[in-house]
């Protein structure tokens, strides 16, 4: 792909998952990468995996739901690499049950990470981002189209960021800075991942392997996708495009399917 040669991409939660597929892909293509998560022995060890494929990368550890590690997150990259290009938003956690069940603690967790830990290193960013003219990308999920039984925060997040982007484009229009949110279907697990469980403790989820899913090097391929086009929204898989569609004609209709299937949520969530 073309215009990633030299860049600076700082990548949130890249120490596994889609974070680190996507930190992995932009290396490929040239990008020196910032790597960022809370802990600094698995960033590290995607750190080598870049340097092993001759690719440059910094791992720099910051929790970005605190807004003054965060501080330190963006000093640091600037510091260290002298400009940043692309702010890849993709931190975030999701969780398990119905509204009527869940523990106070999910909410607080969930907004933390997934808006919070969005938010906070974006408005960090902007000063740099805007002498480069750059990119703010959003991992978004397409439970951020409607909201979906069993996932009310997590889809409820993701939809904040929506509007949040939406203003932030409007804003940022004079400077030229490129906003962009990746709006991503059901994707292959990694390993041991975790979600928010109803009482607000972290439960590891089941491998998806039942299904189609998408691997996580295409949906790093499409984030590449959305910077070098600098599109505003990319919906993943014919299906999400199809109930992108159906929601903005209607709603309704959409709430009819997912109650007609609401079965397959309650299977997900045990």
């Amino acid at each position: 792909m073309k215009g990633f040669k030299n860049k600076v991409a700082l990548i949130t939660g890249s120490s596994q998952g889609i974070g680190k597929a996507i930190a992995l892909e932009l290396a490929k293509n040239g990008c020196v990468v910032v790597l960022n998560g809370r802990k600094q022995d698995k960033l590290d060890i995607v750190k080598s995996e870049i340097e092993k494929l001759g690719g440059t990368a910094h791992a720099i550890a910051a929790d970005v739901s605190n807004f003054s590690e965060t501080q330190h997150l963006i000093q640091q990259t600037i510091e260290r690499c002298g400009k940043l290009d692309f702010l890849i938003n993709n931190v975030g956690v999701s969780s398990r049950g119905n509204i009527s069940e869940l523990h106070p603690d999910v909410l607080q967790q969930v907004f933390a990470s997934n808006v919070n830990g969005c938010i906070f290193p974006t408005q960090l960013a902007l000063a740099e981002l805007r002498k480069s003219k750059g990119s703010v990308i959003f991992i978004s999920s397409l439970a951020a189209i409607h909201g979906l039984p069993g996932l009310a925060p997590y889809s409820a997040s993701k939809m904040a960021l929506q509007a949040f982007a939406e203003a932030l484009r409007i804003e940022e229009h004079e400077h030229q800075i490129h906003v962009g949110i990746l709006r991503v279907a059901k994707t292959a697990i990694e390993h041991q991942k975790q979600t928010v469980g109803a009482n607000g403790q972290l439960q590891t989820l089941k491998a998806r392997t039942n299904e189609k899913v998408l691997s996580m090097e295409r949906v790093a391929q499409d984030c590449l996708k959305l910077i070098e086009n600098r599109r505003f929204t990319n919906t993943q898989t014919l299906l999400g495009k199809i109930n992108l569609l159906l929601n903005r004609i209607s709603p309704l209709l959409v709430e009819r399917i997912l109650i007609k299937n609401i079965h397959r949520f309650k299977e997900e969530s045990q």
